[in-house]
């Protein structure tokens, strides 16, 4: 990449997936403005569904999906050349237009539904398969495909915490950008650019200067998560084929 050369990555995941580490990584770059989940308050304006902390996200953004989706597309924060984009996938509901998807690099970001559904059952009682993004993520996936002609770009959460140097490596040569030693770390705490809904969601990585060590066996899960996993795996092995 030519040294003003810009570009504007997508980087499409459910919840508990490394989404907000994966940020902070992006963000430690020095060339890289980020903005965090920008759809959060357009989702829960039209849904109406109950989160955490809703009336204060809706109050932090714009409800006006149109005008979100421009400002993905329109300048970058800061003068930078990378604008990194968190994008959770349960947030692209069918009424918002995905035509803006077309002009952004986009990336995948998956993770084995049982870790997923075990973090976000800690944070929010009685997940169902809507709320954890997998089916959403298969579809939108296949969108992509279909736009640019061939399976867009997808990393797996768990080889980034296994050999986070190489994984990063790899997506980085993908995206054609250079890779940065400084993506390995990032200082403890609130960003400045995190979320309204952070304190609620974020503690654990606020405790974090970078990747976490290699994740163990999966979880076991109660009967009930367990059949939700089982309905959520079937997407994210569609996609976990096409990893980088």
């Amino acid at each position: 990449m030519s040294e003003r050369s810009t570009q504007r990555i997508a980087m499409w995941s459910g919840p508990r997936n490394l989404s907000t580490a994966l940020m902070y990584s992006f963000a430690a770059r020095g060339d890289c403005a980020v903005v965090d989940e920008p759809f959060y308050g357009a989702y829960l304006n039209a849904t109406g569904i109950d989160h955490p902390m809703r009336d204060a996200v809706i109050a932090s953004q714009s409800t006006d999906s149109a005008q979100v989706a421009a400002q993905c597309l329109g300048s970058i924060p800061q003068d930078q050349c990378l604008f990194y984009q968190k994008h959770m996938t349960m947030h692209m509901i069918p009424e918002f237009d995905r035509g803006f998807i077309k002009d952004l690099t986009n990336v995948f970001l998956i993770r084995h539904p049982a870790r997923v559904i075990a973090s976000y059952a800690r944070k929010r009682e009685a997940p169902v398969l809507a709320d954890i993004g997998f089916v959403q993520q298969a579809d939108l996936f296949d969108q992509v495909a279909q736009m640019q002609g061939t399976a867009p770009l997808v990393v797996d959460s768990s080889d980034i915490r296994k050999t986070p140097r190489e994984t990063l490596m790899r997506l980085c040569a993908a995206l054609g950008i250079p890779f940065t030693e400084a993506m390995l770390n990032w200082h403890a705490g609130p960003k400045p650019y995190d979320g309204v809904w952070a304190p609620h969601w974020y503690d654990e990585v606020w405790k974090s200067t970078g990747f976490g060590a290699a994740e163990g066996e999966l979880p076991k899960l109660s009967e009930e998560l367990q059949t939700l996993c089982d309905s959520a795996v079937v997407s994210y092995e569609k996609i976990a084929d096409y990893k980088i």
